[in-house]
């Protein structure tokens, strides 16, 4: 059986256990080859080929209804379910995307990106399938990363609402993007060790008995290994929750899995199947590594050495040696990561024994982070939350209301603010300056390059007064000039890059490059803009900001978040209170989500290019 002749999961189903297990191999080489070229999740998807394969054969999808938790880990999925022809697309402009997308196939049951979504959706599917009295099977897939998060728990508790089927597969592979953390990771640990210590024991048993006596019975008693296994491993914590624990299971043996999947399948209750599987099966520097090769850019098999080198640092590798050096200068700091120590570069300080002990993974639990964060303040510290702009969403609630609103002085790192690239819509931080700019005692800040952002991270652990937040895009620096010396920045002044007429050009954040690219091109018309670099989306020098609407016919804002309620719409409500009314056009990301390509190449779609500019200040003069 050939990869390229399956064209969707029916294609399987009259296969053998060993045809299965070379096409397997086959999709772990073309999953492995595909993000080699292009970049991709390559350590999480070649854990669970073989967990896919076995569903697909089982399962009469998409009747049957397999929801992937985050979803970089359905790959295989997606070779699977007719995509294979479109896989080498994956991740680019107008290609696949990278997680499981409504719109793109009928197989891709629920849209993901995010973590723990999991079972509450399957929960929903499970009750609607109810309600319409029909009896197909719905299966939600989830890690054990994402098993941290709150509303894993919230809908476990809710899962006895379906009266019917529902199955859960935890895929346990003792890692998410950060090792996981806390008490219920070493529960499932527990777990694993006891499943294999009884199984051992099992075995030997099962051994011991002659053939020419106990023959009958070795057979009956192998039959009855799934109950055993139940025995043995009751996973009291599921029970609880009135959910019928089985495993683990060998999420590598395909054997093992569908016959598990077959005796468990109809049981009109809420099911729980562990099974246990790799991260980065069939590539040993994946397995050696798994972190490392979570998200990968392009590379080479033989060494996974990467193509393209970075010329300069990465901004998170500036954020993570800049706190580290105030960390060490300031014992209050104390940095909090939700599943994200490298992603976001606190890795930094977990390596240096100075600061180890005050950097606190919480896993992935946003929203806790936050509040964790909050208690901190009150007795005096300085906590530093590094998350993505897209995860930071998830807790806003516990900003407005554990922290705004109690003023705590909690530094919010945003990283990944703007678009990201290949990873699509659920990770574009569109949205960070929208949400965060309606809180009231916020202080915004974004620097427009890496200097600039060093002093922001120094400004916001001096500042006692209140919660503030940096946010800075998916980049390399531009220049290896870094100055050690911070210098604290005066609260919500702007700066002033460019004195000209007529045209005032504000950037926000590393976008004020686009300024500067579109004040070339208005140069050449005879036309010098004044270009103001914002520095502060909250809180803004009204009187200024005035004073300058005075001196200009257009003002352009140019912003890397939507243009709904953005930086544009902060400088409109001053206009809208001003006698002076100069043109604004607000240049930033539409009020729709914003597709995967590469940066440059969306950000010149999007009309976001020194050029596009100049040319929409152009057509108005």
């Amino acid at each position: 059986m050939k990869l390229e002749n399956v064209n969707s999961p029916k294609d399987i189903k009259k296969a053998s256990v060993q045809e299965l297990e070379a096409l397997a191999e086959e999709v772990r080489a073309v999953i492995l080859r595909q993000v080699s070229e292009h970049g991709g999740h390559l350590s999480s998807s070649l854990g669970t080929v073989e967990l896919a394969i076995a569903l697909h054969y089982v399962y009469d999808t998409p009747d049957d209804i397999l929801i992937w938790d985050v979803g970089h880990q359905a790959y295989a999925h997606k070779l699977l379910t007719g995509r294979y022809k479109k896989f080498s697309t994956m991740r680019q402009r107008g290609g696949i995307s990278g997680f499981p997308k409504r719109s793109e196939s009928v197989y891709d049951s629920f849209g993901v990106g995010h973590a723990s979504t999991s079972i509450s959706a399957g929960l929903g599917f499970a009750v609607a399938r109810d309600f319409k009295q029909k009896n197909n099977k719905v299966v939600a897939i989830i890690g054990d990363g994402s098993m941290t998060g709150g509303m894993v728990f919230e809908a476990l508790n809710n899962s006895r609402q379906t009266k019917k089927s529902f199955t859960i597969i935890l895929n346990d592979n003792k890692m998410s993007i950060s090792p996981s953390v806390g008490a219920f990771s070493k529960y499932l640990s527990k777990l694993s060790v006891k499943h294999n210590s009884s199984l051992e024991e099992f075995g030997k048993f099962l051994r011991s008995i002659p053939e020419h006596v106990g023959g009958k019975i070795r057979d009956i008693m192998e039959s009855g290994k799934l109950a055993f296994e139940n025995i043995a491993n009751p996973g009291q914590f599921f029970r609880d929750l009135s959910i019928r624990y089985f495993g683990p299971f060998d999420g590598h043996n395909i054997q093992e899995l569908i016959e598990a999947f077959n005796d468990i399948k109809e049981l009109p209750e809420v099911c729980l199947i562990h099974i246990l599987t790799q991260k980065g099966k069939g590539y040993d520097l994946a397995t050696t590594n798994p972190t490392k090769w979570h998200g990968s850019d392009p590379f080479h098999i033989e060494d996974g050495s990467v193509i393209v080198e970075k010329p300069h640092p990465t901004l998170t590798s500036i954020f993570g040696k800049t706190l580290l050096t105030l960390a060490k200068q300031n014992k209050k700091i104390i940095g909090i990561s939700a599943a994200m120590l490298d992603g976001c570069g606190l890795n930094f300080l977990t390596e240096d024994p100075e600061t180890a002990n005050r950097i606190f993974d919480v896993g992935i639990a946003e929203e806790h982070a936050v509040t964790f964060a909050a208690g901190l303040a009150c007795e005096g510290f300085t906590p530093v939350v590094a998350i993505y702009s897209t995860f930071l969403q998830r807790a806003y609630d516990q900003i407005i209301h554990d922290v705004a609103l109690q003023n705590l002085p909690v530094v919010f790192i945003l990283d990944r603010a703007g678009l990201v690239g290949s990873d699509g819509p659920t990770h574009h931080g569109a949205l960070d300056l929208s949400y965060l700019r309606t809180i009231p005692n916020m202080i915004i800040m974004a620097p427009s390059d890496e200097n600039e952002m060093r002093n922001m991270i120094y400004t916001a652990t001096q500042y006692k007064e209140g919660p503030t937040a940096v946010r800075y895009p998916r980049a390399v620096t531009y220049t290896n000039d870094i100055r050690t010396e911070f210098s604290a920045l005066p609260i919500g002044k702007f700066r002033t890059v460019s004195k000209g007429s007529k045209v005032l050009l504000i950037g926000v954040g590393f976008l004020l490059s686009k300024c500067l690219d579109a004040a070339g091109v208005l140069e050449k018309k005879g036309i010098k803009p004044t270009i103001i670099d914002a520095r502060f989306v909250k809180p803004l020098d009204i009187e200024s900001y005035k004073e300058l609407f005075k001196e200009h016919q257009i003002v352009a804002t140019v912003e890397d978040n939507s243009i709904t309620g953005g930086f544009g719409s902060a400088i409109a409500e001053i206009l809208a209170e001003t006698k002076h009314s100069p043109r604004l056009v607000r240049i930033g990301l539409p009020d729709t989500f914003v597709e995967q390509g590469e940066i440059e190449e969306l950000r010149d779609d999007l009309g976001l290019s020194g050029m596009a500019i100049a040319q929409k200040i152009l057509t108005l003069l």
